[in-house]
């Protein structure tokens, strides 16, 4: 049985993978590139369905539960006229959710995996090399060690898909549009509620974080391919022509960004890979199949990913080839809807004409309006619908 194991990414589907992994008798490694968990940004994430069963039987909910956003109703602002207020969409929709913040969901799921593994913070994977009997992977600080497998839980831009399955370029599909997160201390007065403006082709959404003293900024916009962004200036100034013009309208002071310790900048793209694995290397949640940061659940995807791979390494014991194969078979159908959900969510999200900005929250206050069922048969219908998730049965996936 392969046992000894090397986790990139102690995200959420890393500390995932590394919770069940030492569950089913395996040793979990895992290397972080960051000194430190991170702390501050990111934007809030949602569980539902499979997902939130597999937090509850890691025994964390209870906390997960606790740490949820405190956002009971959306507030939209317009160019002219008063506020569109309603209650919060997931809270009329929902039959378990939990709303939380990335940040503090990371930290939970490390304290659940970190007493069962080997983590390795401020370190990350300069090469593997694969071999019939195990894999040898060198870091950019530690001394070189071999395991029986690698997977790579390292996001969007992972590296171990980069040194294994070759360029980002080739598997990474832009969706059109680009988001920006950032806090910034809550001079506004934001209480409970979370504030949006929708405009053509851009929106943006604000709600208080930890204490109330801090506020989030969530910007969403369409734009064509923009070359090499990585540099934060250059990143900062294309968010502020994104929404040049309409300042005066935004639910926050934008020229905020320029101060925040945790400006986040990124393209809104899926992962479109034909396999997952290779060899003795494997990837899990976004860095296999990210469905689009912000519109497309891959938290719950992740989350969800992570205990699949690793019951299917139990269930095999010595045949990863078959474990990696079997995770890809099951995963399959939730990764193809979830596909489809991000362009759906970026639809609904960043109006593409006027008309469609004016429409979009009085249509979200209509549906919370409307009798549950029929509110979730329309919300279904818009390709955001991800009951399917809950198709995950005890029978292939035991919970217990």
């Amino acid at each position: 049985m392969a046992h000894n194991i090397l986790i990139s990414g102690a995200g959420i589907a890393g500390s995932v993978l590394a919770y069940w992994l030492a569950e089913r008798g395996f040793n979990p490694t895992v290397v972080e590139k960051r000194p430190h968990l991170r702390q501050t940004g990111g934007h809030a994430v949602d569980l539902a369905g499979v997902s939130i069963e597999v937090i509850e039987r890691m025994g964390i909910l209870p906390a997960v539960s606790d740490a949820h956003v405190r956002h009971d109703r959306m507030v939209f602002h317009q160019r002219r006229g008063r506020p569109i207020e309603m209650p919060r969409l997931t809270a009329t929709l929902a039959d378990r959710h939990v709303e939380i913040q990335r940040d503090a969901l990371v930290e939970l799921l490390h304290g659940a995996a970190g007493p069962h593994a080997e983590y390795i913070f401020g370190d990350t994977i300069t090469a593997i090399t694969d071999g019939p009997d195990a894999v040898t992977v060198e870091f950019e600080s530690s001394a070189p060690r071999a395991f029986d497998l690698v997977l790579g839980a390292d996001g969007l831009h992972s590296m171990v898909r980069r040194l294994v399955f070759g360029p980002e370029d080739a598997y990474r599909h832009d969706l059109g549009a680009y988001l920006s997160v950032y806090s910034y201390p809550n001079t506004v007065g934001l209480g409970s509620e979370v504030v949006g403006y929708f405009d053509v082709d851009r929106a943006a959404f604000t709600y208080p974080v930890d204490d109330g003293r801090l506020a989030r900024a969530l910007l969403l916009f369409r734009g064509g391919p923009m070359g090499d962004l990585r540099d934060p200036a250059r990143q900062m100034r294309t968010v502020r022509d994104a929404f040049a013009g309409i300042e005066s309208h935004l639910p926050f002071p934008i020229d905020e960004l320029h101060q925040s310790e945790d400006f986040y900048f990124d393209s809104i793209s899926q992962i479109q890979m034909n396999t997952w694995s290779k060899g003795r290397v494997s990837l899990v949640g976004d860095a296999a199949y990210s469905p689009g940061p912000a519109v497309g659940g891959g938290t719950a995807m992740a989350v969800l990913g992570a205990y699949v791979l690793a019951n299917e390494l139990a269930l095999a014991r010595d045949d990863h080839t078959a474990a990696f194969a079997s995770t890809e078979a099951v995963m399959g159908p939730a990764v193809a809807q979830s596909r489809k959900v991000g362009p759906s969510s970026l639809r609904q999200l960043v109006p593409g004409n006027r008309l469609t900005a004016w429409l979009t929250p009085r249509s979200l206050r209509l549906l919370v309006r409307l009798p549950r069922p029929v509110a979730l048969a329309l919300f279904s219908l818009q390709g955001s619908d991800t009951s399917r998730l809950d198709d995950f049965s005890s029978e292939r996936l035991p919970l217990g």
